[in-house]
């Protein structure tokens, strides 16, 4: 059985890692192709642009990975069946469940490999990319989209009561790969709703639980006098301020960076916060699943894979399919896709929106293979 294994798994091994290279190579002609554009602009060179896509390449590899196992495991195992191989080690003992036992080992390995890949080379590799190519065309750095809202609650001041503290409402307009955020507003109301103070901010950190920011515009309502509902702005203009908060730079930075430069950690503590403060959380909960559960798909897709080795070799040679395997991989990416929409739109439970593709294609390859080993 040893042998057997490690046939298999070679073979295996073998074609997918062939598969993979070929995919990764057309995405990486495609960024090429379509950052041509930019070359000569600021001294943007061609040894800048294949570098550039060069940091794409472990992002790529994240989301083909899963596809590139399925049409590489029914390429070696439809071979395997044409040249009569796969029968022979079913004469030799390799019945259904070692089958499937000996592609879930593999395929516990691919999944530990996405997952390392889309958790810490992947992010790291996407925030690497935007910096050198916003730097090699002469430009600031910008690591995420433009825009988020926060919620916060500052700590109230001794002798207060914990629900007399301070609740606020935080603008970020833009992040850099540096951590340093521009364009910063924070309005700061009392228990009641009343408005307090408002900050509009040119620069700004988080650190050691309290914002530090620069180019400071702080306006502050001062009530009129004893019993009087209105209020008085008073304005002043700092050059610099340490204005304490309870969020922390992960949340921070996972509300204005894209999901695919987020690990699976500060996807959830960026849920947690939206959750704990009352925000639609909906969105990067299916997020935060679907990346959790990627990684399993590779599983999926050798279950999917395996009964191709049972089907008998004049219904069809290798190439068809391989074809077939490839409108599988297809449909998978467009079904995932549709799920997590339907998941936004229906407010589905996040868990189940990200992971209904993997389970009904799981159910499709459990299904095809008891109907080709157990009935035919």
């Amino acid at each position: 059985m040893r042998t057997v294994r490690r046939l298999l798994h070679a073979e295996l091994l073998g074609a997918i890692a062939f598969v993979t290279l070929a995919f990764l190579a057309l995405f990486f002609f495609i960024d090429l192709v379509d950052d041509l554009d930019n070359l000569g602009r600021g001294g943007y060179g061609l040894h800048h642009a294949l570098g550039y896509c060069l940091l794409l390449v472990p992002g790529h590899f994240y989301e083909l990975f899963p596809i590139a196992v399925l049409i590489g495991a029914i390429y070696a195992l439809a071979r395997l069946a044409q040249s009569s191989e796969f029968t022979i080690m079913r004469t030799g003992g390799l019945g259904p469940g070692r089958a499937l036992g000996l592609l879930g080992k593999l395929g516990l390995v691919f999944a530990l490999l996405t997952f390392v890949v889309g958790d810490v080379v992947a992010p790291w590799a996407d925030q690497q990319a935007e910096t050198v190519h916003a730097l090699w065309r002469g430009r600031a750095p910008h690591a995420g989209r433009d825009g988020a809202w926060l919620k916060d609650r500052a700590p109230a001041e001794p002798g207060e009561r914990a629900e007399a503290g301070r609740f606020e409402s935080v603008r970020i307009e833009r992040i850099g790969n540096d951590g340093r955020m521009e364009g910063l507003r924070i309005y700061a109301f009392d228990a009641e709703g009343q408005l307090l103070s408002r900050l509009q901010a040119e620069r700004g950190t988080l650190r050691e639980g309290a914002w530090h920011l620069e180019g400071v515009r702080r306006i502050d309502w001062q009530p009129q006098g004893e019993g009087v509902g209105q209020h008085l702005p008073a304005e002043e203009r700092l050059a610099e301020l340490v204005w304490p908060s309870t969020l922390s730079p992960a949340v921070v930075a996972a509300s204005i960076t894209r999901t695919s430069s987020l690990s699976t950690l500060n996807l959830w503590r960026y849920m947690r916060h939206l959750s704990e403060n009352a925000q639609a959380a909906q969105k990067p909960a299916i997020q935060f699943w679907k990346k959790a559960l990627y990684p399993l798909a590779c599983l999926v897709m050798l279950g999917l894979a395996l009964p191709f080795a049972y089907l008998q070799a004049r219904r069809g040679g290798v190439s068809l399919k391989v074809f077939g395997g490839i409108l599988l991989g297809i449909s998978f990416v467009l079904l995932n896709n549709v799920s997590t929409h339907l998941g936004l739109l229906r407010e589905w439970t996040p868990w189940l929106a990200a992971g209904a593709p993997s389970a009904v294609y799981l159910l499709l390859s459990l299904a095809a293979f008891t109907w080709l080993v157990r009935t035919r």
